[in-house]
């Protein structure tokens, strides 16, 4: 049961279906190889994790000039409540380190926590809280277009307003002037 979870990690991680499952498969192929050196069954999806982000992590080292990323993903069955937004969030993961968007992915995604987090990637806990920091930032200033939209109210009188996320989340309208 955990292939799933660990496919869905895969591809926050490395933005591709395709490459995500073979992500997946060799994670669960080394983890079977090591099985015998597991020996707390509850630390067995910590090590599968921890061998997903070495799997991606060397991955992203290496160049791949023989395949080329699309921005359209594979079909899916049930429509995401908003399919643009989707995709700025994805290209903006793709615009980031693969050890920051590691980060982000375990921390908001997998909901891991920062001594967590850390122990995955075998980094301190400060490193993880500032490369967080950083990302966070950077998704921020990438998002920003993607969170401005007009207001319905402002169409009737012609004078469009963009409403945007700023600092500690909160709102700020602007008129045009």
């Amino acid at each position: 049961m955990a292939a799933p979870r660990l496919r869905r990690t895969a591809f926050l991680l490395c933005g591709d279906w395709h490459t995500a499952e073979d992500l997946a498969q060799t994670t669960l192929t080394r983890v079977f190889a090591s099985w015998r050196r597991i020996r707390d069954a509850d630390a067995v999806y910590a090590y599968a994790m921890r061998t997903l982000l070495n799997s991606y992590l060397a991955e992203s080292r290496k160049k791949r000039l023989s395949e080329l990323l699309t921005s359209r993903l594979p079909e899916r069955p049930v429509d995401p409540p908003s399919p643009e937004l989707r995709m700025a969030v994805l290209a903006a993961l793709d615009t980031l380190p693969p050890k920051a968007r590691a980060v982000v992915i375990l921390r908001y995604w997998a909901d891991q926590s920062v001594d967590q987090t850390a122990a995955l990637l075998g980094c301190t806990p400060g490193n993880v809280k500032s490369q967080s920091a950083r990302a966070l930032d950077k998704l921020r200033v990438l998002l920003d277009d993607a969170a401005m939209e007009p207001r319905p109210d402002d169409a009737a009188t012609g004078e469009p307003s963009k409403t945007r996320r700023v600092g500690h989340g909160r709102n700020v309208t602007s008129r045009s002037a």
